[in-house]
């Protein structure tokens, strides 16, 4: 390999690439990311000319990575049709639009500041799953490219066309007053107009672009962020509060209290107001989310069955496609409307919407329809640092102990484990439907833990000393990010 690419292997994660720039990768290693991803667009499309919609969040060095993207791409014959500055979700969309062959938009979504990345696809509403990113890695780190003549041109205005697309079939009757805020990442730009479309009432924060991001991450499970939309829907007597990340395909919700409102429990209502609509249909949850939805009446009243699997955007939007669900709703506020309700990928404004909708449909306050499910203790999303290159191994190990524990009939706070799912490292579950969740990090060196009890904020307390006691044995876990 020439000396002056640099492209770190470990860049190639679960379901994006993400790389610090410019240490684990240059932007000659980014070019053959592009020739690389055109290689194998080619390969699956069968196509000398594949047509690509590419776009580029709000970091600053963001258009100088998409044009080193791009000149990989239309080295290998691949048709450039540039979006501009967009969202996650406006890529997505733009491949049903302008009926592409293909996708890549240049972001590190809520990572720091440093970091980069691309998102990408090639089959409409589905991206890079694992099979697909270690196929892209095979053909670029062994330069496997093939060669072709390809071009570009400026789509102009399709940021116009992408919001008047959620405005036009979303409009509301009620005057929903909400706080939207964007941590100045590039959401900042269509979420406040988009909403506003609808009928809201909308109440910026932080929605000037700025890529030094000079508060917090844009990032809706940072509780930073989650504080300053809380005080800003109390400040305003806000009737919901919204919080996007970085590159738009995320949303978490404030109530008008100015509690926050886990992703999962807002998957949970959105649900059982679908339920109603469409009997009968399947809805796909990741294996951080509430353990209430295998137990909730209304959806089985309405003969919805849920299905817990693996933890990432990808994957969900990958089995929402394959089990024909309705929806599907991530814990980290990924959510997936398939049709009629969207498209089946994952766009933060469309989740936004669906909420107020909720709103819009029954006559109460947020903190009232929420009061309405059962009420469980949950930890936030906590992320204690490993290694990239151990971390798998650790899950593995953590996983051999937990099954044992099990077989040994030993008791965590006076209770037996009854049921262990590993379809993404361990999600161990108790007769009260409490539960604990360890798993490797897709994106990032850590670890993910995530503790629940239904019945008591002392039990959920429990269940995690005893997972951070096992971490601490293991020896090979760092800080935590946040920690209860």
């Amino acid at each position: 390999m020439n000396d002056s690419v640099k492209i770190d292997p470990l860049g190639f994660r679960e379901y994006d690439a993400r790389w610090l720039y410019p240490e684990n990768i240059n932007l000659k290693g980014i070019e053959n990311l592009g020739r690389g991803l055109g290689s194998q667009i080619i390969n699956h499309t069968k196509k000398n000319n594949p047509r690509v919609v590419v776009g580029h969040d709000y970091r600053s060095y963001s258009e100088d990575i998409k044009s080193a993207l791009k000149k990989g791409l239309i080295s290998t014959g691949c048709f450039i049709e540039d979006i501009g500055l967009s969202l996650s979700p406006m890529v997505y969309f733009a491949q049903f639009n302008l009926n592409s062959d293909a996708i890549a938009m240049v972001t590190a979504s809520h990572n720091e500041n440093g970091w980069t990345g691309v998102k990408m696809g090639i089959k409409k509403g589905l991206t890079h799953a694992p099979e697909e990113m270690n196929e892209l890695k095979e053909i670029t780190l062994n330069q496997r490219f093939i060669k072709g003549n390809g071009n570009e041109k400026q789509i102009n205005n399709f940021q116009k066309i992408y919001k008047e697309d959620l405005i036009n079939v979303n409009k509301m009757n009620k005057k929903i007053k909400a706080v939207v805020a964007c941590g100045n990442g590039t959401a900042g730009i269509f979420a406040p107009d988009i909403l506003r479309g609808i009928g809201c009432e909308v109440i910026e924060l932080d929605c000037n672009l700025d890529f030094t991001f000079p508060k917090y991450n844009p990032n809706p499970e940072d509780l930073e962020m989650l504080h300053a939309i809380s005080k800003t829907v109390k400040d305003n007597n806000a009737d919901i509060g919204f919080g996007f990340d970085g590159d738009g395909d995320r949303v978490g919700v404030i109530d008008n209290n100015g509690n926050e409102i886990f992703s999962d429990k807002i998957g949970l209502l959105i649900a059982r107001n679908l339920s109603k609509k469409y009997q009968g249909s399947k809805f796909v949850v990741d294996v951080k989310s509430t353990g209430l939805y295998a137990k909730d009446e209304v959806l089985h009243s309405n003969k919805c069955e849920t299905l817990y699997w693996k933890t990432g955007h990808s994957h969900i939007k990958r089995k929402v496609n394959e089990k024909k669900a309705l929806a599907g709703f991530e814990k980290s506020g990924h959510f997936f409307f398939n049709e009629p309700l969207g498209y089946g990928y994952d766009d933060g404004i469309n989740s936004a919407i669906q909420v107020c909708h909720l709103l819009n449909n029954q006559n109460k306050k947020m903190s009232e329809i929420i009061s309405e499910l059962p009420k469980t203790y949950q930890t936030p999303t906590m992320a204690p640092f490993c290694e990239d290159s151990k971390k798998y191994q650790v899950v593995e190990d953590l996983v051999k102990q937990i099954k044992e524990m099990q077989n040994n009939k030993n008791k965590i706070d006076g209770q037996e484990i009854t049921e262990i799912l590993t379809v993404n490292g361990i999600r161990f579950s108790f007769k009260d439907g409490s539960w604990g969740l360890i798993r490797a990090s897709s994106n990032k060196p850590s670890l993910v833990i995530v503790t629940e009890s239904p019945t008591s904020e002392e039990r959920k307390k429990k269940i995690f000393d005893f997972v951070d006691d096992l971490l601490k044995k293991n020896g090979s876990i760092g800080e935590y990010d946040q920690k209860i």
